[in-house]
């Protein structure tokens, strides 16, 4: 095919959607046939900007015609395009608009998979974008109780948050994946979920909120006699007698070697501040022994 066929067929599609003095109904059948044709045309011949258009023409087609996979299909192709053409505000919105589609087919995966693919093409460029995008996705599928198909969505997004240095943001996002676990009866991954957001708020240095995270998750039955419990506790421990050497020691653990590894990072980096001054804050903060109070 010639580079001006596509051309053609483009027009001529065009001219079928328009409603004129002879034309009372627009021939949507046979213009997304052309679009489709033209937009295969056009990326075959790498001139990605016109196969976007005619991917998303031919997406509005399709729906025109109640067909939303088929128009969610072409408008993941042209959210595709528009990634290659560094067009990051139009892959977002046509990755989401390919998971609307994907919805009015009732079809929960497919539509989250948008949204993940969306997420992932916009982490370098846009990461606040991005997180929105796995955030969605993930509630998806909690809301078509697949939760445990969000697995990977939860940890790209903690592990997201963590490149922006927002901790408490990531220790929220694994603490949702424990609960998801929790509903898929995924003990082990529940278990590393609730370790991984201890270490998380220990990294941030925010020893205080990593201790309530663990009173939290302890009275998990999943979580009590778990290896993550115990290396948790160790951990805490080495914090309140402000033993560095015993935290970097836990922190080389086989336990959190097996966490994600966005996880096992800062686990090595511990500590992360001075656990000298606030275990000898505590120390003055007790109440002085009254040598005449015998009782």
């Amino acid at each position: 095919m010639s580079t001006s066929e596509p051309d053609k067929l483009m027009i001529k599609a065009d001219k079928m959607t328009k409603l004129t003095l002879t034309r009372w109904n627009a021939d949507w059948r046979g213009a997304t046939d052309l679009y489709e044709q033209a937009a295969v045309a056009y990326r075959r011949a790498n001139d990605y900007e016109k196969a976007k258009i005619a991917f998303e023409k031919a997406s509005k087609g399709q729906e025109m015609l109640s067909s939303p996979w088929d128009a969610a299909k072409h408008m993941e192709s042209a959210a595709s395009l528009a990634k290659d053409l560094k067009k990051w505000n139009e892959v977002a919105d046509f990755y989401r608009r390919a998971s609307e589609l994907y919805n009015e087919c009732s079809r929960a995966q497919p539509a989250s998979d948008a949204l993940m693919k969306g997420a992932r093409a916009l982490e370098e460029t846009a990461p606040e974008e991005a997180i929105k995008l796995y955030t969605d996705a993930c509630v998806l599928l909690e809301e078509d109780g697949k939760e445990q198909m969000a697995f990977d969505l939860y940890r790209a997004a903690t592990s997201l948050y963590i490149k922006l240095e927002k901790y408490n943001d990531a220790a929220s996002f694994l603490l949702r994946l424990g609960l998801a676990a929790d509903k898929c009866n995924a003990t082990n991954s529940q278990c590393k979920a609730y370790l991984g957001a201890i270490i998380v708020y220990l990294y941030a240095h925010d020893i205080e909120q990593a201790e309530k995270c663990y009173n939290d998750c302890a009275e998990i039955n999943a979580f009590q006699g778990s290896d993550q419990n115990r290396c948790a506790v160790k951990l805490l421990t080495a914090y309140s007698e402000a033993d560095v050497e015993e935290i970097k020691r836990v922190a080389q653990s086989s336990t959190i070697t097996h966490l994600d590894h966005a996880i096992i990072k800062l686990a090595r980096k511990l500590p992360t501040g001075d656990v000298t001054a606030r275990n000898e804050a505590s120390k003055e903060q007790e109440e002085p022994l009254d040598e005449n109070d015998l009782t």
